[in-house]
């Protein structure tokens, strides 16, 4: 067999051969002959099925905890501008009670200064009538 040189013709069926005993061997060992293989199967499938259950389930609770946060701020937020809204009003009180206050004072100074002058008037009239009487005593006195 040392000078045996096949020809074309043996060389491609020894080929086809080959392939087709590789053919029949595969499936000899296919899955879908194994009985144990659908079980595998079918517990991989339940494993991804679970797997995706929980995907969801975390979905859905990461969906519900931004919503609280959303509805938490919303809150804090509208707390926020009802206190600053009553800040506002309560310091406009505060304006209006320091107003009324000045108005008062500048008031009682209004009264206090027109007493005032009306003491320096009666004080002057006084005084004007003290001169005049001495003046006129100076005169009769002269006579």
């Amino acid at each position: 067999m040392k000078n045996y040189d096949p020809s074309w013709t043996e060389r491609q069926s020894t080929a086809a051969k080959a392939k087709q005993a590789q053919l029949e061997k595969a499936r000899a060992k296919a899955p879908a002959n194994d009985p144990e293989f659908a079980q595998r199967q079918m517990a991989r499938r339940a494993a991804a099925e679970a797997r995706d259950a929980r995907i969801v389930e975390r979905k859905a609770a990461k969906v519900r905890e931004a919503e609280e946060r959303i509805a938490e701020t919303a809150a804090r937020e509208r707390a926020a501008e009802a206190e600053q809204a009553s800040l506002k009003v309560e310091r406009a009180r505060e304006l209006e009670r320091e107003l009324a206050e000045k108005a008062e004072r500048a008031v009682s100074r209004e009264v206090e200064l027109a007493k005032e002058k009306e003491r320096n008037l009666a004080n002057e009239s006084e005084r004007k009538a003290a001169r005049d009487q001495r003046y006129a005593a100076r005169k009769a006195r002269k006579k």
